[in-house]
């Protein structure tokens, strides 16, 4: 119905309006983003560091630094050549899959020599309170962030009303049943605490089953996050794109190379950022940002589902569900938007709330303002 790239920015554009729709872009580009790349870039330095310093974690500065050359080298990529991107991508999946697949059959021959181990009660001691079960599915849910970038390439989709509900029927039950498996795996080798306290839990895992093997774990999960963050840049590059398109971001993002044909002013203006997010010391913190950012993004895409279902019932659409896979999913990003408000983590929903409303006066001021004063038009000329 909505065959525009930008993912949930086109499609909250299109139902709930021009503001709603630069609320997104303006939380995607201060902290969904960059937050997630960088978040990315530091768990690649850190297994890739880590066999370096068997006895301790990697240095801080040093992960910082190199997090932010693999930004840098894969944003060059990107704005070289596309088709070395998707390259880089698909090859670097396969051996997340590698390595995932290693620990799942690890974990099935643990299981059927000794049993459950650490998993034999798997929900002791578990605290059943909502705000704790919300801001668990926060990294849970960033886990498993992405299924959505695909949207935001719509146009560049070879028959798109095709392809794409074949790609998100086939990924995403095999990302969930892999990823559970894996987990699963990693429960029954290590305890509680061992998880808890470990920096790299794939490398822990290693280095508990593979013996002289274990070296394999991070660099296997490194060039898994390699990959991830390469798919990170690309996707997003375009919701830039299409926000400047729309008028929304200055002009000068929506320029597209005429030899490589691709986005180079949106993927350097994204590459800054994410480099300015390495500065955040805390990874939870911002794993916080991004699950309440994308919780919020995901309600207000939803609720313009559902209202487009009401305002056009009669709009051809090629791809459709039940109206109650919506209404479910509705529900389910209240309730993470809502509870971790009454936990710890209160303080940092906080700031992406206020950052969230920052956006308001920005863009009254400089995009819903016609008639603005001159010195006001050069300055947002410039910009």
């Amino acid at each position: 119905m909505i065959p525009k790239s930008g993912g949930d920015y086109a499609y909250i554009y299109a139902s709930l309006g021009k503001l709603p729709a630069f609320l997104f872009l303006w939380v995607a580009l201060l902290i969904i983003v960059p937050t997630g790349n960088a978040v990315l870039a530091l768990t690649f330095s850190s297994y890739i560091l880590q066999p370096f310093y068997p006895e301790c974690d990697p240095p801080e500065l040093g992960v910082r630094l190199l997090s932010g050359v693999v930004i840098c080298l894969l944003t060059a990529v990107n704005c070289y050549n596309v088709k070395w991107a998707a390259r880089i991508t698909d090859g670097f999946a396969v051996m997340k899959l590698i390595a995932l697949a290693v620990i799942i059959v690890a974990g099935i021959f643990v299981m059927a020599t000794d049993g459950l181990g650490n998993f034999s009660q798997p929900f002791e001691e578990t605290n059943m309170d909502a705000g704790k079960i919300a801001l668990a599915f926060y990294s849970g849910l960033f886990s498993f962030a992405g299924w959505n970038y695909l949207n935001f390439v719509t146009e560049e989709i070879k028959d798109p009303f095709k392809n794409l509900p074949r790609a998100i029927w086939i990924s995403l039950p095999l990302v969930t049943i892999v990823y559970t498996l894996a987990n699963l795996a990693y429960f029954v080798v290590l305890s509680k605490a061992e998880i808890l306290n470990s920096n790299a839990v794939a490398v822990t895992f290693g280095d508990e089953l593979l013996g002289v093997m274990s070296w394999i774990m991070p660099a296997f999960v490194a060039s898994s996050t390699f990959g991830a963050l390469n798919g990170n840049i690309f996707a997003p590059s375009r919701l830039v794109f299409t926000g400047a398109r729309e008028g929304q971001l200055p002009k000068a993002l929506a320029l597209i190379n005429v030899h490589t044909y691709t986005p180079i002013p949106a993927l350097l203006f994204l590459a800054m950022l994410s480099i300015l997010m390495l500065t955040v010391k805390d990874v939870y913190t911002m794993i916080n940002y991004i699950a309440f950012s994308e919780a919020l993004a995901w309600a207000a895409c939803t609720l313009g589902l559902l209202i487009l279902r009401w305002k056009q019932p009669n709009a051809v659409r090629p791809i459709k569900i039940n109206i109650i896979f919506p209404i479910i999913f509705l529900i389910i990003c209240i309730f993470l938007l809502i509870m971790p408000m009454f936990e710890n983590a209160a303080s940092e929903i906080g700031v992406a709330v206020a950052i969230v409303l920052s956006g308001i006066p920005v863009y009254f001021i400089f995009i819903y303002w016609e008639n603005k004063p001159r010195w006001l038009r050069q300055v947002s000329g410039k910009i």
